[in-house]
């Protein structure tokens, strides 16, 4: 309640000091000069928005309005130059000799961009074709004319760019390889500020960045560059620019309307909407504001594919008994279903002692039967953001700004589990300060998930709660349940067979499953209430009896992220090469909830439990600091340039690294680029990867941090989960008795994990870039071969409880029928019973992948402009199993083609872009499949009405409703169709 007060009294405090600065800094106006004139296309003599009028090395500029007007307020003397720029023509210099008339300037047409300016490659202004590694980049006018709806959403055509929509609120780029719904991998900043959040492990930066309105660029950067960004950034960054107040004034208006889910198959046609303002001011060359807001709610789409990943032939379902082919499938484990999790073992009973086509002692491994995400989700999203910020220049050549960014959240992720996110807010605070060759930034993100939960546990307690322990133990068991009934049914048809197993076992789920809650009904909606409000997963058993009756799912993670960084060109005092050095350092602070993170100084029994204060204990702090030096040099009347970086890293938890950069970029006949550059790289594990302490659904997933392992064994005493598999498969098959599993023993392989080291990446780039024929063509390839040693992924481990793996009480732990302590009967040994852990950790196979992509541009007559790209990603196959599936989760080959004319008539343009890429095999703890081929058409026309400084663009993102799937357990997603207003610079 003190921090929204305190959000309240800032927001109210920039709004206060935007309108009192004209009263407070009219004293210093009558040092100001006032420059008009209006910027226009010398073909067709329209008016240009947006273009850029600067004073060069001053820091002050203006951009034009919609009628393609300006004015601009400097303290410059006469005479002095203006440099007028616009995306699509060429820059021009105009002399301001007096202040009596409007300047009137026209801009030559270029008809293929080729020479913008990127900063994210190495962190300094550059020429895009010198660039020393691959990188893209989306200006205004790109993003405006995009196809897409939204700025966003314009990345996935991008070449070598592939997208994971997990909601209409979560969008994750990645590049290269090795793509999972929450990328830690891939880094996206905002103006320099991580949008990672720190506990969720979810890039935000559609979800709390900037809005329609704000955006100035898109840069992105393919492959690894944790050479000069540290620690997250081992497959690519995606830094997103926003506008600046001093050159950006005005107030915006955005209006989208749109419709999705237009089939009606997953959930009737809905309507989404998205509204934003902004408001920028400056006074004089000093003091400057903006204030941006968005609000977007709709229906996000559906996970619902209804596929089986645990076919019956496989030995975690029942490869004995083939009538349980198909839908019969007592082992059934859907991709968007939970709580009926076969493959992990952690919703699976075995049904022993039965007799079937006579023979007597057989096993039937049944999962229960979950529900459907579809009935445990709610599909409306929204998302609120703002930001606002203060800038000030000391001087002409420095600038100071105070940022604050929040947003608020729903949606659905997808990490180990899906996650319903509701009412997430994330807040950021960032003080900035730069010059021509200093610059330096501290910022501070703060965390909360609100009312969201995790949807396993939501699903097993429920199914617990309403529908019976999963065992046999009982009368009130569901398996004592499904065991009676299926005897009944044996006897009333004259024993249980392969005839009658299918029909005998739908019988026997349909009398378990009797009485037990269902979605859209009063009780199960009470029920989920309780369990979603409720922070412990564990619920109430005879082995945890002081766990919560109904059990729990709610998501409360809270956590502060610190980091501060500073770069220093030191080029002008460095005669021989251009020297800048950097330093940052990062703390992150999460505050322990006792479920999903825990004080590991507390003793092992009581870091779920409260103190008396109600509080978990001590912040868990996780701390990263490092530096850097790039050196770079031109030869050769500068066609050739040298860079050299090294970076240093130190994470407490890990010995010190250093990640070398060497590049190289040759220039030949001042037009073809040719590139080349080597690199290392390092990741440290996220803080969930490294910390994290959860229970769900009896399998407790835990950090790589190897102290976490202190008291829990799972490194050096466990065993492999699909050689557990394999061994009850055999055991089951004899008649599941001791002896079957002793005999059995040598199909347990221990799994023996290594202690955990940060992930490391060998890189290898060539490229080259050109613009061609007259400037009307731009040509762009790239090939990397990458090397990942100590790739961090999870593995799932069963730990025999309180015996040492090898051992006869150990095999016999491993049996289903044990996963809790049992007593001993006549036939069978006492056993403690089983724990299971899901581990990050690093693979012990090196990963060797490698690709190549091609961009071309063709402007081939007036205005009418084709580009197209084709990008190829694949991963060499190892010739031993590692310990766990890593997931390349990558098409082999994706393509896109965009024709479009920016103005085929005055003030009217359109654009069409189509989209492919080919089957891929998507691996996961949670859901492993085959995601299908696609192709979709993305179109919009625009019309643009100048002197009502309005834009109207109506389009659609898959306009023919081609369904398909981005990662398997995602949403399906289809068409959406849309019409903005854009209000731009009104009130200027």
């Amino acid at each position: 309640m003190i921090y929204l007060k305190f959000n309240q009294l800032l927001i109210g405090a920039l709004l206060f000091i935007g309108s009192g600065l004209p009263f407070a800094l009219k004293a210093q106006e009558h040092n100001m000069l006032q420059i008009t004139g209006s910027i226009s296309d010398d073909q067709k003599n329209g008016p240009l928005a947006g273009a850029s009028i600067q004073i060069p090395n001053t820091g002050e500029g203006t951009t034009t309005d919609q009628q393609g007007q300006f004015s601009l307020r400097t303290r410059a003397r006469i005479p002095f130059t203006l440099l007028i720029t616009s995306v699509g023509y060429e820059p021009r210099k105009v002399e301001v000799k007096g202040t009596g008339s409007s300047l009137t300037i026209a801009l030559a047409t270029r008809t293929v961009l080729g020479n913008e300016v990127v900063v994210t490659a190495s962190r300094v202004a550059e020429s895009i074709l010198k660039s020393p590694v691959a990188i893209e980049k989306l200006d205004i006018r790109a993003i405006k004319e995009s196809a897409a709806p939204g700025f966003y959403d314009a990345l996935e055509n991008v070449k070598g760019v592939q997208m994971t929509t997990s909601s209409l609120t979560f969008k994750v780029p990645n590049t290269r390889g090795f793509n999972i719904p929450n990328n830690f991998r891939f880094m996206q900043l905002v103006d320099g500020v991580d949008m990672q959040a720190a506990t969720l492990g979810v890039p935000l930066g559609n979800a709390i960045g900037p809005t329609e309105l704000d955006i100035q660029s898109v840069e992105i950067t393919p492959g690894a560059a944790s050479a000069l960004y540290g620690m997250n950034a081992i497959n690519g960054m995606a830094n997103l620019i926003t506008k600046n107040p001093f050159t950006s004034q005005g107030l915006s208006f955005y209006q989208k309307i749109g419709v999705n889910h237009v089939d009606g198959k997953d959930h009737a046609p809905a309507l989404l909407t998205e509204t934003a303002l902004r408001y920028a001011r400056a006074f004089n060359d000093r003091f400057a504001f903006k204030l941006n807001i968005d609000y977007m709610q709709g229906t996000d789409w559906r996970s619902n594919t209804r596929l089986d990943q645990n076919s019956n032939n496989l030995k975690s379902a029942n490869p004995g008994f083939p009538a349980l082919n198909g839908t019969a499938n007592a082992a059934f484990d859907g991709w968007n279903k939970y709580g009926d999790d076969a493959l992990a073992g952690s919703n699976l009973v075995s049904i022993g002692g039965l007799t079937i086509d006579g023979k007597a002692s057989q096993t039937l491994r049944v999962a229960r039967t979950g529900y459907w995400e579809t009935g445990l989700v709610s599909p409306r999203v929204k998302n609120i953001k703002f930001d606002g910020s203060l800038h000030y220049k000391p001087t002409a050549n420095s600038e100071i700004a105070y940022t604050y960014r929040a947003g608020s959240m729903d949606g659905v992720f997808q990490r180990g589990n899906k996650i319903r996110l509701q009412g997430v807010i994330v807040h950021n605070h960032a003080l900035q300060f730069k010059n021509k060759n200093f610059s330096w930034l501290s910022y501070l993100s703060v965390e909360n998930t609100g009312n969201s939960y995790n949807v396993k546990p939501l699903a097993d307690n429920m199914d617990l709660y309403s529908g019976g322990a999963t065992d046999t133990k009982t009368v009130a068991s569901w398996g004592t349940k499904y065991k009676n009934a299926l005897n009944a049914y044996g006897t009333e048809h004259g024993g249980l067979s392969s005839a009658n197993l299918a029909e005998a076992t739908a019988y026997a789920r349909q009398q378990a499953d009797a009485g037990r809650a269902l979605p859209g009904t009063a009780r199960f909606d009470s029920i989920k209430n309780v369990i979603t409000s409720i922070n412990n997963w564990d619920i109430k058993s005879g082995s945890i009896p002081d766990a919560p009756v109904t059990g729990g799912a709610a998501l409360v993670q809270k956590s502060k992220l610190y980091h501060t960084e500073a770069q220093w060109d030191l080029s002008p005092k460095v005669k021989v090469v251009n020297l800048l050095v950097g330093a940052d350092a990062r703390i992150y602070a999460v505050v322990p909830d006792g479920n999903n993170f825990v004080d590991f100084s507390r003793p092992l029994d009581e870091r779920n439990n409260p103190l008396p204060d109600g509080s978990f204990g001590k912040n868990v702090l996780y701390k990263k600091f490092g530096g850097f030096a790039q050196a770079t040099k031109t030869l050769f009347d500068e066609r050739l340039k040298l860079f050299g970086s090294l970076r240093y890293d130190y994470n407490p938890e890990f010995t010190p690294k250093m990640t070398p950069r060497v590049a190289a970029v040759y220039t030949a006949n001042e037009q073809h680029n040719f590139r080349v550059t080597y690199q290392q790289g390092y990741r440290f594990p996220a803080l969930f990867e490294a910390l994290s302490f959860v229970n769900n659904g009896r399998v407790k997933r835990v950090g790589s941090l190897s102290y976490i392992n202190d008291g829990l064994g799972y490194l050096d005493n466990s065993y492999t989960q699909q050689s557990v598999v394999n061994f009850n498969a055999a055991a089951s098959a004899q008649g599941n008795t001791d002896a079957a599993a002793l005999a059995s023993r040598d199909l347990l392989i221990p799994a023996r994990l290594p202690k955990a080291r940060p992930e490391k990446i060998n890189s290898l780039e060539i490229g080259y870039k050109s613009i061609l024929f007259d400037n009307k063509v731009v040509i762009d390839i790239d090939a990397y071969s990458n090397v990942y040693d100590g790739f961090l992924g999870q593995v799932q481990v069963f730990v025999p409880k309180g015996e040492t793996i090898g051992s006869d009480a150990a095999v016999l732990a491993m049996l289903d029928r044990n996963r809790d302590a049992t007593s001993a009967t006549a036939t069978t040994a006492t056993s403690k019973g089983q724990d299971r852990y899901r581990v990050y950790t690093n693979a012990k196979n090196k990963y060797t992948n490698y690709g190549s992509s091609l961009g071309i541009t063709y402007n081939f007559y007036q205005n009418f402009l084709v580009k197209t790209n084709v990008a190829y990603n694949k991963m060499k196959t190892n010739k031993t199993n590692d310990i766990f599936v890593t997931g390349f989760n990558t098409p082999n080959w994706t393509s896109n083609i965009t024709f479009g004319n920016r103005e085929i008539f005055k003030n009217f343009g359109f654009n069409v872009t189509w989209r492919w890429q080919n089957a891929f095999l998507w691996e996961s703890p949670l859901v492993t499949g085959t995601i299908s081929a696609y192709h979709t058409v993305d179109a919009q026309v625009n019309l643009r009405l100048p002197a009502l400084k309005t834009t109207i663009k109506a389009g659609a993102s898959d306009l023919l409703n081609h369904r398909y799937l981005q990662y398997a357990g995602g949403p399906t997603i289809g068409g959406l169709y849309y019409l903005t207003l854009t209000l731009d610079n009104i009130l200027q």
